[in-house]
């Protein structure tokens, strides 16, 4: 009898419906939004929201690393069902994915220079300014930077970074918070400079079209996070010197 029962679970545990994972793409390389850790697992503000979001909504989740220049077209052709990977709201974004409400408020963007220079921000002429290919502030600079300057566009944010470092550009142009968390880390080598530059309308999950449902629940879930403090206290986490914002009220 003990056989016949263990048979039938067996059996019943195969014809059960697998729970299908949802899949979330992510660079894997702009801490501390998103980083892949030495044992080779991702890490950051991003993954503890989105895992925290896919815990609520009912959802097994699970990470896929993806270069940032084919993160978008690679969620699109079904890589993955999400991109969760500080991708800022903007109008030219929605034209071709969907996403679900700010998980992080805007973020202006700023420069980041060496320590012991200075630059006249009214006239960069000359000056060799990098940034991450792809991203909004290459098309700001594109538009506001190129002619006079040299625009270098770099796969990643940490090689625009390590070519600073090495000299071979003037500054990086990137998120404050982004500018704020690198200059903190680099023992008073460089520092943040120049005017704020608004860009984007905060960072989005972003979805395909076609997945109304998915983006819906993952809304939820968020909006349960803003509710109860959840967000506020990944915030504090991993950005403690931020304080205010369109969606938590931090003391």
């Amino acid at each position: 009898m003990n056989k016949l029962i263990l048979a039938a679970a067996a059996l019943l545990a195969l014809t059960l419906p697998v729970a299908a994972q949802t899949r979330l793409g992510t660079e894997g390389a702009y801490p501390p939004f998103n980083y892949v850790d030495d044992a080779g697992q991702v890490g950051g503000y991003d993954i503890d929201v989105a895992n925290e979001a896919c815990k609520r909504a009912g959802l097994e989740c699970s990470w896929v690393v993806n270069e940032w220049d084919t993160i978008i077209p690679n969620l699109i052709s079904g890589n993955y069902d999400a991109i969760v990977a500080a991708l800022s709201i903007t109008e030219e974004r929605k034209k071709t994915v969907d996403f679900t409400e700010q998980y992080f408020p805007p973020d202006p963007s700023t420069f980041m220079t060496p320590a012991g220079k200075t630059f006249d921000f009214d006239n960069l002429s000359g000056v060799r300014i990098g940034v991450q290919g792809t991203t909004i502030q290459a098309t700001h600079a594109d538009a506001t930077f190129a002619g006079a300057n040299e625009v270098l566009k770099y796969d990643s944010a940490d090689q625009a970074l390590a070519d600073l470092n090495a000299g071979n550009i003037d500054m990086v142009f990137a998120e404050k918070t982004y500018v704020g968390e690198t200059v903190a880390g680099s023992s008073g080598a460089l520092v943040a400079a120049g005017p704020d530059v608004p860009l984007g309308d905060g960072y989005g999950f972003a979805l395909r079209k076609a997945d109304a449902d998915l983006t819906a629940k993952l809304n939820e879930a968020l909006a349960s996070m803003k509710a109860d403090g959840t967000l506020d206290a990944l915030i504090t986490l991993y950005f403690p010197d931020m304080v205010g914002g369109p969606f938590y009220d931090l003391e």
